[in-house]
């Protein structure tokens, strides 16, 4: 039984891994078990180059990016568990227990991150009732989005990165999936707010 499963390994997924990975001393999360599955469906970063992005080098290249982020996740906080080539088929059950459905497993979360691409069909079984237009691209990509209030989809299910919504540039699904793991540390905390920072010295 995962804590947290994050589904998508682009820029709101790793950034949502990343934040929850750096609360490992936390002593709200100290034990939690949190899993991050390499999702089926091509990253947009593949094609990318960047030259506006906070914190990173000009021309860095987007599939440059993804490697980096994957090895900067596994080297600091190599107990948030990567899962590779695996295709999620369906999200089933309620906020605690929920079961994913993949290709190679059936697996078991208490919470949710879902941080995939926004393209149409959307192909995950369970969340159909869920899906509306996205309402910050040009209808004529055909764009969808999960409703959500805040990020949140319903009890135990959140949605980062431009399926939540938001436009489609790193530094925005970047904020997107950070914004998420803090929700989710705020939770385990007792529902104080909560966010992790380091700091020279401490």
């Amino acid at each position: 039984m995962f804590d947290v499963l994050i589904i998508g390994a682009g820029v709101s997924g790793v950034s949502c891994a990343l934040v929850l990975g750096s609360a490992q001393h936390k002593p709200f999360a100290t034990d939690k078990k949190i899993g991050l599955i390499a999702h089926q469906k091509a990253s947009s970063l593949q094609n990318a180059i960047f030259n506006n992005a906070y914190g990173i080098s000009a021309g860095k290249l987007g599939s440059e990016l993804l490697d980096e982020s994957l090895a900067h996740l596994s080297i600091s906080y190599p107990h948030v568990q990567q899962i590779s080539g695996e295709k999620v088929l369906a999200i089933s059950g309620e906020a605690g227990n929920f079961t994913i459905t993949t290709t190679k497993a059936i697996r078991q979360a208490k919470i949710i991150v879902v941080a995939i691409g926004a393209g149409n069909p959307f192909t995950i079984e369970g969340l159909e009732g869920f899906i509306e237009p996205h309402q910050k691209i040009p209808a004529l990509k055909n764009r969808i989005q999960l409703q959500n209030t805040d990020h949140l989809v319903c009890e135990g299910i959140y949605v980062a990165g431009v399926l939540a919504g938001h436009r489609s540039q790193l530094s925005i699904a970047a904020g997107s999936g950070a914004a998420v793991a803090t929700d989710i540390l705020t939770l385990w905390n007792d529902g104080n707010h909560t966010v992790v920072h380091d700091a020279l010295g401490k």
